[in-house]
């Protein structure tokens, strides 16, 4: 094992990547000359050349559209967006080109391309910047929809995003991006739609994915001095999402807290509730509780940021409620 932050885990991935398959390259705003905005294309540039690691205008509609007809075409572009936020420039392409393609041309054309970017809240960006489209994406067929929460996981899931012949929604995090994790030495893949286990336990099942699993793990431990045992899953894929790892934890812990960074209507954490209570309704023995953000655009105010946010103490409670402590 070594020890990389998810930036230098990024910059490997999609490096090996590029060494092994000439058909894929990297494009995107300030990831050549500059490194990537966030220092995730570091040295790609001086490797791979300016025709495989392109620098573009603020265009998002324009590069993410020559990324679908060149995929179109035989090649496996990585498009990054500065952030998911503006990605909503580009969203006529993603939705009506690359997610329908393959079916609109009766299977002539596959899509295989990645788009990748940070997501969710970064601090005090305020409302335009500060949203998570996992479960606006998840929603469309034709895509996958990836978000790891640790180096190791962004490594091998975006490895498996990059050689996927349909196109991939690759979700990071500002806040993750110098976060350090062991990561396996050599070739590895995860593949995607298979959920891990991060925490085991025996009292309640806790799900959540990205980077707010990491107030999960808070709240973990200080409920093990309590006695509760808790076991943690991370979906790291919501499209295809794991339902059969969700179904068989709750079956022996027979209750689920749901942690995700979304606004409360109908995202990911709606969906497992629904497919739980449908499938193994039987097992519980407590109502389903998810957390999620206000319900409200992200404020710019420190405060109220913090208030808008699910923390350690909001998993805390909702533990204690499904096990009507």
């Amino acid at each position: 094992m070594k020890t990389l932050q998810f930036r230098e885990a990024i910059q490997e991935a999609m490096s090996e990547e590029m060494r092994r398959d000439e058909s894929i390259y990297l494009m995107g705003e300030e990831v050549a000359e500059y490194n990537g905005a966030y220092k995730a294309s570091k040295g790609m540039l001086d490797e791979f050349g300016p025709k495989r690691v392109i620098d573009t205008p603020i265009s998002e509609m324009g590069f993410s559209g020559i990324g679908v007809g060149s995929a179109m075409n035989g090649n496996r572009p990585i498009i990054e967006f500065m952030t998911f936020n503006f990605s909503l420039v580009a969203i006529d392409q993603i939705i009506n080109n690359a997610a329908k393609m393959r079916q609109m041309s009766g299977g002539q054309f596959n899509i295989p391309i990645v788009f990748r970017g940070p997501t969710a809240s970064a601090g005090q960006l305020a409302a335009t910047h500060s949203q998570a489209f996992e479960s606006w994406y998840a929603n469309c067929p034709g895509l996958k929809v990836v978000v790891p929460s640790n180096p190791a996981d962004a490594k091998g899931l975006l490895k498996s995003s990059i050689r996927d012949n349909d196109p991939v929604i690759f979700m990071e995090s500002e806040q993750m991006y110098g976060d350090k994790a062991e990561v396996p030495e050599g070739e590895y893949l995860i593949p995607l739609g298979v959920a891990d286990i991060k925490r085991k336990g025996k009292d309640v099942t806790i799900v959540s994915f990205g980077k707010i699993i990491k107030e999960a793990y808070k709240a973990a431990d200080k409920l093990a001095e309590e006695g509760i045992e808790c076991e943690i899953i991370d979906l790291r894929t919501v499209r295809p999402l794991d339902y059969e790892a969700v179904f068989e934890s709750v079956k022996k812990t027979n209750r689920l807290v749901i942690l995700e960074e979304a606004w409360p209507f109908g995202n990911v954490a709606t969906e497992i509730t629904y497919q739980v209570q449908n499938k193994i309704f039987d097992y519980l023995d407590a109502p389903i509780v998810k957390i999620n953000t206000a319900d409200t655009p992200a404020p710019f105010s420190p405060n109220l940021l913090e208030e808008w946010l699910p923390n350690s103490e909001d998993v805390i409670k909702a533990v204690k409620k499904v096990m009507y402590k």
